[in-house]
C-alpha cells in the first residue's frame, strides 16, 4: 500500500480526487481484502453518524472521504476540521469514486478510514455485573456484526472471538454493528488461551449446548461475572470447549425448526443473563 494513505501520521492535507485509478482511492478499496486490513491494521466505517461516533469514542482516523455534494454540510465541515487536526488525510470525491469505494449504487455520503482497536485477552479483568459474549469460530460476517450490536445494546463488556473466526472488521460485519463496532471491546484467542484465561478470571462460563440439560432462565447470573459460551454456526460447541463450561444452558423450542441463528440465541442468552441489570431508564 501506498506510504502517502496507510504511512505514519502526517500533517493533515484536503485533496480533491475524482479518478478511479488514483493511488489512494485503489488503497481504500483494497481493504475490501481481509489480507489488505491486516497488514494496514485498519477498516473502513461507512455514514456519517458512524464517522462522528468513532470520532468521539478517540479511534484514530486515517482518512475521511466525503462526496463534493455534502462538503458544506456543518457535520462534514466539523468532522473534515477534526480529520486534518489529527494528521489524517480528507478526500473530496465524486459519487462515482464512492461507489466504486463502497460497491454500492446508493452509497453513503461519508466513509472514515479508521486504526482497528484490539483489546488483549490478558488484560480482560471481569467484574461482578459483567458479562462477556465469548463466540466459537464464528462464521457468518451478518451474525458477528449483529451479535456486536447486541451486545453494545444489553451492556455487554465484550467480544471474545474463539479460534478461526471470520473478520469483525471487514465492511459486511462493521454494516451489520451499525456502528457498534466502535462500543464494544473485541478480543482474539485460541481455545487453550481462553481455558487458561477463564481459570484464573473468575468467571461463569455459561454455554448452549442442544445436550444441555439446563433451562437457561433457571440459571443464577448474578454471582459472578458471566461469559456466554456460542458455539460455531454449523457444528456448535465443540466437546473440548463443552466440558470447561460451568453449565450447559438449553433455550426450550418448541416448532419444527431444530435450532436458532446464532444471533438470535446469542441475543436470547445475553438479554435473560443481563435481565437483573437492565431497565426501561438505563440511559436516562
Amino acid at each position: 500500500m501506498s506510504q502517502e494513505h496507510h504511512g505514519s501520521r502526517r500533517v493533515g492535507q484536503v485533496k480533491e480526487v475524482t479518478s478511479l485509478s488514483n493511488p489512494i482511492v485503489k488503497d481504500i478499496k483494497a481493504l475490501a481484502n481481509k489480507k489488505d486490513r491486516d497488514e494496514t491494521k485498519s477498516f473502513m466505517a461507512e455514514g456519517l453518524k458512524l464517522v462522528i461516533d468513532a470520532l468521539e469514542l478517540g479511534f484514530e482516523i486515517r482518512t475521511l472521504v466525503y462526496a463534493k455534494n455534502v462538503k458544506d454540510k456543518p457535520q462534514v465541515v466539523q468532522v473534515a476540521t477534526k480529520t486534518v487536526a489529527r494528521g489524517g488525510l480528507v478526500l473530496e470525491v465524486s459519487e462515482k469514486v464512492l461507489a466504486s469505494i463502497t460497491r454500492r449504487d446508493n452509497p453513503q455520503m461519508v466513509v472514515g478510514i479508521f486504526t482497528q482497536r484490539w483489546t488483549s485477552l490478558r488484560d480482560l479483568k471481569p467484574k461482578t455485573g459483567e458479562t462477556y459474549v465469548a463466540l466459537d469460530r464464528v462464521r457468518d460476517p451478518g451474525n458477528l456484526g449483529t451479535i456486536i450490536r447486541t451486545a453494545d445494546a444489553a451492556g455487554a463488556s465484550g467480544v471474545i472471538l474463539v479460534g478461526e473466526s471470520t473478520d469483525p472488521f471487514s465492511m459486511e460485519t462493521v454494516r451489520a454493528t451499525m456502528g457498534s463496532v466502535f462500543a464494544v471491546p473485541l478480543v482474539k484467542t485460541g481455545v487453550t488461551d481462553f481455558l487458561a484465561w477463564k481459570k484464573g478470571a473468575g468467571v461463569a462460563v455459561v454455554a448452549t449446548h442442544l445436550a444441555g440439560a439446563v433451562d437457561y432462565r433457571t440459571i443464577d447470573y448474578r454471582k459472578k461475572p458471566v461469559v456466554l459460551l456460542m458455539g460455531n454456526e454449523q457444528s456448535g460447541l465443540p466437546e473440548e470447549l463443552a466440558r470447561e463450561a460451568d453449565a450447559l444452558a438449553r433455550i426450550p423450542q418448541a416448532g419444527l425448526a431444530d435450532s436458532l441463528n446464532l444471533a438470535i440465541a446469542t441475543g436470547v442468552m445475553l438479554f435473560e443473563a443481563r435481565r437483573h441489570l437492565l431497565t426501561l431508564d438505563a440511559r436516562a
